[in-house]
């Protein structure tokens, strides 16, 4: 781009962010105002796997590959690609017209800082690390990993669709230190992040890019042309009580409530303004997590105890309650995936009350209280913890149940510090499918302790062991056994609770159009008439 047109562009950038500060409204068919399912607080998609946190780096960041509606890993930022002979030298160039929201260009060093970045914090990004001896940029419209041995999924990480997305930053941003959040949000994606309107619990503001190259495919998933048919985004991060949505929504008020309330889902249904659009193939998946480090939990007789206690269809009936929309699944990946099993899944799946209390008394739990987090704003998970605290009393074991939002929740699950002094004991989440559905991106399964990435530090060296096989195998009936063979194991040291699957609803004004599969919440394509 030569300089007078750089001017020109960023003249236009700047016009957006005055329209954006002066208050100014923009067309009403030009502004997509939305309801996202949780406030947002952290801006780092990195740091956190939040999903809110994830759904604002797509807006405003891209990444070299996608993944689309099929599970077929497509190239996004990348424009070829090869691999040598022996598997272990990969080379990437980069299509032309990446450019960064302050003009300028995305290269190589980018990308390989940010891989860095992201291989120090995701489980799959730290599994393929795990096999990088370097990385280079011999040009700056390509980049090279060189691998120390063959691995069979180099592509599939590259292209991870969910938490954490390998989102591509400038490198001087980074080049952050994984543990600690950035604070500068220049991206090369579909929008621009208006950070002077942002305000956590009110409102996060995002502008069209009018530089972004779109690819020329239809868009899928996570891959294919992110096309912008609006000016302006507006995430209506206040609106938390699920009724007001919908009120909101049938006024015209808002234009997409992210996830409809279970309990507004059939008057939803029966409004003739309103759309439930399928957004998703996979659905989503339940879980309960326990701190490995915290005392009773570093104790797998304790843990295995709570595991007996919690059959699905209790939390399942509770939390969505509408019978269409779940199911029970004993699968640690999720069930009709590739490596869906129920072996092992016993001592959860037939379990029983009585068996839990016997469990608990074998264990010697001592009566330590167990401190449950429970979000109070996150309408899809917030009725699990009153169901895992009454279960738990049931066993045996004494609760304490402490409430909070769903951000403040998301910052205490990440201290080590003891549950009497700040840190806790449980916690409940959700997933999609595609973040559980195989060992190398379910975090619940590294058990890498204290080196994990991911909240509870699990830590067992013969997960690890056969996470490594599982890693290196290229067979996919070998792969196959490998997975059967770690859940066994995890079901065995209770690394975690699966609660069963369910679908999300969206609910959106049937003057919004351009929805597709994404398995996940992605706002480009979508034209508002």
């Amino acid at each position: 781009m030569n300089t007078t047109r750089r001017a020109l562009v960023s003249l236009a950038v700047a016009a957006y962010a005055l329209l954006g500060t002066t208050g100014v409204p923009a067309q009403d068919g030009k502004v997509l105002r939305i309801v996202p399912h949780s406030n947002l607080a952290v801006l780092d998609p990195i740091w956190t796997t939040a999903y809110m946190s994830r759904n604002h780096g797509y807006m405003i960041y891209d990444t070299l590959f996608g993944t689309d509606e099929k599970s077929q890993v497509r190239p996004q930022m990348v424009e070829s690609w090869n691999e040598s002979p022996d598997h272990r030298l990969w080379t990437f160039k980069l299509r032309k017209g990446l450019e960064f929201h302050d003009g300028k260009p995305v290269t190589g060093e980018d990308v390989i800082a940010s891989l860095k970045r992201w291989g120090a914090r995701d489980t799959m990004g730290s599994a393929l690390m795990q096999f990088v001896s370097k990385m280079d940029s011999p040009t700056p419209d390509t980049f090279r990993i060189f691998l120390g041995e063959a691995c069979g999924f180099v592509l599939e990480a590259l292209g991870k669709p969910s938490s954490n997305v390998p989102f591509i930053m400038p490198k001087r941003v980074a080049e952050t230190d994984p543990f600690k959040q950035i604070d500068d949000y220049t991206g090369s994606g579909p929008y621009i992040f208006k950070r002077d309107e942002f305000k956590p619990g009110d409102k996060a503001v995002y502008l069209k890019n009018p530089k972004y190259v779109a690819r020329s495919e239809p868009p899928s998933g996570t891959a294919g042309g992110k096309r912008v048919y609006v000016d302006r985004v507006e995430w209506n991060l206040a609106l938390r009580d699920a009724q007001a949505q919908l009120n909101a929504l049938q006024k015209g008020e808002v234009d997409i409530i992210e996830a409809l309330g279970f309990d507004q889902y059939e008057a939803a249904k029966k409004d003739a303004a309103i759309q439930l659009p399928k957004y998703s193939n996979l659905g989503l998946t339940y879980m309960a997590r326990f701190n490995h480090l915290a005392k009773p939990f570093d104790n797998v007789k304790v843990r295995r105890a709570a595991l007996a206690a919690f059959p699905q269809e209790p939390f399942l009936r509770a939390q969505v309650g509408v019978k269409e929309l779940y199911r029970t699944c004993y699968s640690m990946f999720a069930c009709n995936t590739p490596y869906s099993t129920t072996a092992g899944s016993d001592i959860q799946a037939k379990s029983n009350m009585k068996k839990a209390q016997e469990l608990l008394k074998e264990s010697g739990y001592d009566g330590t209280p167990i401190v449950i987090l429970k979000p109070t704003d996150l309408a899809s998970i917030q009725k699990l913890p009153d169901v895992a605290a009454q279960l738990l009393r049931q066993a045996g074991f004494k609760v304490d149940l402490q409430a909070m939002d769903w951000q403040t929740l998301v910052g205490r699950r990440a201290k080590k510090d003891p549950p009497d002094k700040g840190g806790w004991h449980l916690f409940l989440t959700a997933w999609g499918v595609f973040d559980v559905w195989n060992p190398i991106t379910n975090p619940a399964l590294d058990t890498r302790g204290e080196k994990s990435g991911w909240f509870g530090w699990a830590s067992d060296d013969q997960l690890v062991q056969l996470r490594n096989e599982f890693m290196r195998s290229t067979d996919e009936a070998a792969k196959k056994k490998l997975a059967e063979q770690i859940q066994i194991r995890a079901y065995e040291v209770a690394t975690h609770a699966p609660l069963g699957e369910y679908d999300q609803p969206m609910a959106a004004r049937k003057n919004v159009s351009g929805f597709f599969i994404t398995n996940g919440n992605i706002y480009w394509n979508l034209k508002k008439d």
